[in-house]
């Protein structure tokens, strides 16, 4: 089975943690939401999420994903680079959408790849070698992005179909009646 991270910071977008957190729950996929202290987290429309850990908690731990729901504070915290840095070295995926694809990009994950995100989140960096994109979902090598809460949906299930394959995709997608 799967084992997937999804840091929660303060202020993420709940929309986008819970659909993620939800979809590959369905198909199958161990979640582990992680807060960056041992706070519940304050979304950024005034919903409290609880994390399950605390990202010290599992900062050592494997993974076969890491998504990013989008959150600034997630940039801001350098356990959050090295490990997307440390998956990525080991052959996982990388995930983020809306604001998040920001935190990919200043981790160094996005060179020669394309990649979508909240619109201008990454027109104001400094990207070459770095395709922005504005589809809805990009999956470019083992890293995937996409553009905010509209698209979350589609960004779940690209994520299980990039961990568990076509068909557990369309087995989730099909139970959610389209």
């Amino acid at each position: 089975m799967a084992r997937v991270l999804v840091p929660l910071a303060q202020g993420c977008e709940e929309l986008e943690a819970a659909t993620i957190t939800d979809l590959l729950t369905r198909a199958g996929v161990e979640v582990v939401t992680a807060g960056l202290d041992d706070q519940p987290v304050k979304a950024s429309k005034g919903l409290t999420l609880l994390p399950d850990t605390t990202l010290d908690a599992v900062v050592d731990e494997s993974f076969d994903m890491i998504v990013l729901p989008g959150a600034d504070y997630l940039d801001q915290d350098p356990r959050i680079h090295r490990l997307l840095q440390r998956l990525a070295g080991e052959g996982g995926y990388t995930a983020a959408i809306c604001a998040a694809p920001k935190v990919l990009a200043s981790a160094g994950l996005l060179e020669g790849r394309s990649a979508t995100s909240y619109p201008g989140v990454l027109d104001g960096m400094d990207l070459p070698g770095v395709d922005v994109n504005l589809r809805p979902v990009i999956a470019d090598g083992k890293v995937i992005t996409s553009r905010g809460p509209g698209t979350a949906m589609d960004f779940a299930l690209a994520l299980i179909e990039a961990l568990e394959g076509k068909a557990k995709r369309d087995e989730v997608e099909a139970g959610l009646v389209r």
